[in-house]
């Protein structure tokens, strides 16, 4: 099967500066793609811009932006430069977990900042970016899901509510986009190993640690594959979701832990 190419193809990224997002960036850089990315941390940005440069030919618009925040949103997509403007694939990967309560003793804040962050920050990007793909007819939405979006969990419940709206969101952008060449994808990963968890535990890196412990999670490398695959498939293919698992987990809260060695 003849793939797209994505070369000189223009990329944007949110949540850019770790993680999936950073992994996303390397791997389109890769195969040629000229990249937007976008993240809070912006001399991480350019960290990474310095990296992937010095590794391949391509050019590179870093953008400081909280994507919970709409009128910075719309303000940056609109200023950007004619040369930056006609986005071919939009990665919407900025989100995170933030505590792990009971819905009884949860801390509204982190509900905002998870429903602000996954649910909103992908929702303004999204329709920030959107119109002009609807007029070029062509352009490709990832979103970044999980397996939470399938499922839900104890003591999870808010998060998971976010990520079953992202895949709710993912299903009824394809309805509404039918019409055109749009194509729009979920990659919904289970146990991957990058900050989620210390976020999660706001900075315990003992027991985030401990969420892989004895197990071979996912890397951000695995999922930026999956994402690459969606991404350069033909144009009337569309891959509507990806669930990609460790070979080590069978649900949510099922993991085949390995025992360290006794001593």
């Amino acid at each position: 099967m003849k793939s797209t190419t994505l070369k000189n193809n223009i990329v944007f990224i949110t949540g850019a500066s770790s993680g999936i997002g950073k992994a996303c960036a390397h791997a389109f850089a890769a195969v040629g793609a000229h990249l937007i990315l976008c993240a809070r941390r912006l001399h991480l940005l350019e960290a990474l811009s310095t990296e992937i440069k010095q590794l391949h030919a391509v050019d590179i618009y870093t953008l400081k932006l909280d994507v919970c925040d709409h009128n910075a949103v719309i303000e940056a997509i609109a200023h950007l430069p004619l040369k930056w403007q006609s986005i071919k694939v939009l990665i919407n990967n900025a989100g995170l977990a933030v505590g792990l309560d009971p819905l009884q003793a949860g801390d509204v804040n982190d509900w905002e900042e998870m429903i602000n962050t996954n649910i909103k920050g992908l929702l303004y990007v999204t329709r920030a970016l959107l119109p002009r793909m609807v007029e070029e007819n062509k352009g490709h939405i990832i979103n970044i899901g999980s397996i939470s979006g399938h499922v839900v969990y104890p003591k999870g419940a808010v998060y998971c509510a976010t990520k079953h709206a992202v895949r709710a969101l993912s299903s009824g952008m394809r309805m509404d986009l039918l019409d055109t060449k749009i194509r729009v994808s979920s990659i919904d990963p289970g146990a991957t190993h990058t900050e989620f968890s210390t976020t999660r535990f706001k900075g315990d890196k003992e027991r985030a640690a401990a969420v892989y412990e004895g197990i071979t999670p996912l890397t951000a490398d695995d999922i930026a594959d999956a994402v690459l695959y969606c991404a350069s498939r033909p144009p009337h293919v569309n891959i509507d979701e990806i669930l990609i698992m460790p070979t080590d987990q069978a649900s949510a809260t099922l993991f085949s832990r390995k025992q360290p060695a006794s001593r």
